[in-house]
């Protein structure tokens, strides 16, 4: 990498990938001049259970078929094979690590940089990295502000704006599970994925 590359890291369960996604990392680098963005699925997320959902294996697949083809994106497998709990401090650090002289931007919806001060370590994850968030309707601006301001982190939040889309992994799970329509709501590749491996249910 050169000197002051700006690098994206996006963390998600991926579960599944979904068109938000896409639309979310597609601004993301337009808006924040990224050359490039890593997209790490969740292994074994600390903070909440994953009972009944895909293994993390299956999980790296789905975001391998909507996202490694794409130009400047890459999926990174490190939090899928590290053992225990997934923190995302571990994988700043290894990712700064390896790029030393890149400046990272942590992408995240305002939803999830709401609850920061609350993640293993937030003091070395806003060392690490600046967070750059995507406002949501449903969440104050100044609500994450002053999150940030709270643990002396201001400088380390930039927002980006992005077109509203209302569709989660959780809304697509849910269309499986009813038989509703679902398959527009995910990459192609992903609803090839979730068919031919029955997964969800499907």
């Amino acid at each position: 990498m050169t000197a002051g590359s700006r690098i994206g890291v996006f963390g998600s369960s991926f579960n599944p990938p979904t068109l938000g996604h896409e639309v979310l990392l597609a601004e993301a680098g337009w808006r924040l001049n990224l050359e490039r963005t890593i997209i790490v699925p969740t292994g074994e997320a600390w903070h909440k259970a994953t009972v009944g959902s895909p293994a993390g294996s299956v999980r790296m697949a789905l975001a391998e078929a909507a996202f490694g083809p794409v130009k400047g994106l890459e999926v990174s497998a490190s939090e899928v094979e590290r053992d225990g709990p997934s923190y995302t401090c571990d994988t700043l650090e290894e990712i700064q690590s390896l790029n030393p002289d890149s400046q990272i931007f942590f992408l995240a919806g305002s939803d999830v940089a709401l609850g920061v001060g609350g993640w293993h370590r937030p003091e070395r994850v806003l060392e690490l990295a600046k967070f750059a968030v995507a406002p949501r309707s449903d969440v104050a601006r100044q609500a994450v502000t002053d999150v940030f301001e709270s643990l002396g982190a201001s400088n380390r939040l930039e927002f980006f704006e992005m077109p509203r889309i209302g569709i989660s992994s959780t809304l697509v799970r849910e269309r499986i599970a009813s038989n509703r329509p679902w398959k527009h709501l995910v990459p192609h590749e992903v609803a090839e994925m979730i068919d031919n491996e029955d997964l969800y249910g499907s």
